[in-house]
């Protein structure tokens, strides 16, 4: 299967990260899906990695986003929305399907309780659980998150895994693969551990630099 190339907030080691110039520039190289960060911010959804992030000027709204990336030069690319947040679930569904970009979203979060409220809202989403490093882990109350992630397929709370990189070992490339899911591995900046990433059977990789993805 080919190695899906993600851009990492678009293409975010040219442009400024979830931004339209990034998600311009990722196409332009050539990637198979854009990844981008969606947050809530007085009252608006917009596209921000941190709350501090969300606090600047000219941040771009979601909707703004999908309206970009539902242009028919987008038509091939594939979105991930790494959700930072619980309580707005519905409205970024509701933004989605109003884009008529659903059939090709992944909606990823490190909450699982994110994935929940998605699925309970539409069944059908295709929904993605993000595990991030030690401190991350700590943060959202992972015990043996191999072992919940795992259970988490087993019990289709939810489709496929999103790991920082770090976590990536053939083990685990293999019990996903039993389940008959993707695995995915973030945020990976050098083409050598790319290289190594693809030869363990990753099924897509992010990066903040689509270019790295050539020969």
């Amino acid at each position: 299967m080919p190695l899906e190339r993600i851009g990492h907030g678009g293409a975010s080691a040219l442009e400024r990260a979830n931004t339209l110039a990034s998600f311009d520039a990722a196409r332009e190289i050539g990637v198979d899906y854009i990844e981008f960060d969606v947050r809530l911010w007085r009252e608006e959804l917009v596209l921000a990695h941190t709350a501090l992030d969300a606090r600047r000027a000219g941040n771009l709204r979601l909707a703004e986003a999908l309206a970009h990336l539902a242009d028919p030069l987008f038509d091939d690319i594939g979105l991930h929305l790494d959700v930072k947040q619980t309580g707005c679930e519905a409205e970024i569904l509701r933004q989605v399907k109003t884009a008529g970009l659903l059939d090709r979203s992944l909606l990823g979060s490190q909450i699982p309780a994110v994935l929940d409220r998605f699925r309970a809202l539409d069944p059908g989403v295709e929904v993605g659980i993000s595990v991030g490093g030690k401190l991350a882990r700590a943060t959202h109350r992972w015990g043996d998150w191999r072992q919940g992630v795992l259970a988490g397929l087993a019990d289709r709370r939810w489709n496929v895994v999103m790991v920082q990189h770090r976590l990536v070992d053939a083990a685990l490339v293999d019990s996903v693969a039993r389940h008959g899911s993707r695995l995915y591995a973030w945020t990976v900046n050098e083409r050598r551990l790319i290289d190594t990433l693809r030869e363990l059977g990753v099924h897509g990789i992010a990066t903040a630099d689509p270019r790295l993805f050539d020969p």
